[in-house]
């Protein structure tokens, strides 16, 4: 017996299809990290992070977005957020410290690393989220966008959802270097070659405006430093003096030619070293 053609081909390509993925067991653990080919979400047993207490110049972008976790686990209108600003000032640090703080009496709220490279498959997992009754922050950690960059359309499929929303179990925090996601001279170059220089820009540059908080974070002053500092000795038991810890810290700053949270972490690592306490 002859079938007919198409319906051949149908049968071929529903053999061809890969099933429909399976959702995790969400009680599994409190943090995943998305991964495609094949399409799967890992759980995290142990998430690397920094008590949120220990957070050291920070405070106004740290109750905000507290807040805002806060409303979102409880089934509240909630904004994704973009933290944006200075290198090593704890953006990312942030996100997993709010996370942590909140989850304590929302169990029930996740968070689920994409990295920038799989915002295509972002559809695909959102489809998988979307059915279960957990919350999620989907969590992108330094997002920028190049020259020939389509990636961020992908992205608008969380931030707007298209025809089909985004999911109300879902909210995105990105942290970036970069207010508007791409480089400043980018900006400027497109809009002096192009053939209309406001539209040139216009779709990428609009993308940060879909974020309903934006949160910046700038260079910390030395005081701030060192308060830091003092604070991740205290949390860790590793005694020194204030002048021996401002003398080395300092020193310290001006070997790496800057001064940040990240900073601050590694002299303290290199001083827990030295001092033989282990780092849990």
């Amino acid at each position: 017996m002859t079938c007919d053609p198409m319906e051949r081909i149908a049968a071929a390509l529903e053999r061809m299809a890969p099933a429909p993925l399976e959702a995790p067991d969400f009680d599994a653990a409190g943090a995943f990290v998305w991964h495609t080919g094949p399409d799967r979400l890992e759980p995290v047993a142990e998430v690397s992070r920094v008590d949120i207490g220990l957070l050291v110049g920070i405070e106004r972008s740290r109750e905000t977005l507290l807040k805002n976790t806060v409303q979102f686990a409880a089934g509240l209108p909630a904004n994704n957020a973009l933290l944006w600003g200075a290198r090593g000032m704890g953006k990312s640090s942030l996100v997993k410290a709010v996370h942590s703080a909140v989850q304590i009496d929302f169990p029930d709220l996740k968070v689920v690393e994409l990295q920038r490279e799989d915002l295509p498959s972002v559809g695909r997992l959102l489809n998988l989220l979307c059915g279960s009754d957990a919350r999620f922050i989907l969590f992108c950690d330094d997002l920028s966008f190049g020259h020939d960059d389509a990636h961020y359309k992908s992205l608008k499929a969380v931030l707007d959802g298209g025809i089909e929303g985004r999911p109300d179990n879902v909210v995105l925090y990105a942290t970036s270097n970069r207010r508007h996601l791409m480089p400043r001279d980018m900006i400027e170059n497109e809009r002096g070659s192009a053939i209309n220089p406001a539209e040139a820009v216009e779709e990428k540059v609009s993308l940060s405006d879909r974020f309903g908080l934006w949160l910046g974070f700038h260079a910390c002053d030395q005081d701030q430093y060192l308060a830091m500092i003092r604070g991740y000795c205290d949390a860790h038991g590793v005694t020194i003096d204030d002048g021996t810890l401002r003398a080395e810290a300092v020193e310290w700053q001006a070997t790496r030619g800057s001064r940040s949270g990240r900073v601050a972490w590694q002299y303290f690592t290199d001083l827990a070293g030295r001092k033989g306490v282990t780092l849990s």
